[in-house]
């Protein structure tokens, strides 16, 4: 089972383009990643989607660690709306100290197949 992290962000008034223009150094600096399985970024309108998941809730933190900077570039333009974090419990639960702050909800998985 992998872990996935799903965040939403909205930009704020006037600042579409300059979160617009964030979104390739973002996959840039997760590129070489090797522990990531998926990242890309969605938009709708003002509002963009990062749609990644890794390997352990391990590397998904090391990827956060990479990816930090950018990160707080990102929030200079756009909020948090909504993040979402899935995966296997023991996973969560190394993750949820360190991420508490952003108030993420938890999904456990249940069930599924990995191939």
């Amino acid at each position: 089972m992998s872990v996935s992290l799903h965040p939403y962000f909205k930009a704020h008034a006037g600042k579409r383009d300059a979160c617009h223009a964030l979104l390739p150094t973002f996959v840039s600096a997760t590129n070489p990643d090797q522990d990531c399985l998926y990242y890309e970024f969605t938009t709708h309108e003002d509002e963009f989607f990062c749609r990644e998941a890794y390997i352990t809730g391990a590397a998904a933190l090391a990827h956060l660690t990479t990816v930090g900077p950018l990160l707080e570039e990102m929030l200079k333009h756009a909020d948090i709306t909504r993040l979402e974090i899935h995966g296997p419990a023991a996973d969560l639960e190394i993750m949820k100290p360190v991420l508490a702050g952003l108030t993420p909800t938890w999904f456990e998985t249940a069930c599924g197949i990995t191939r």
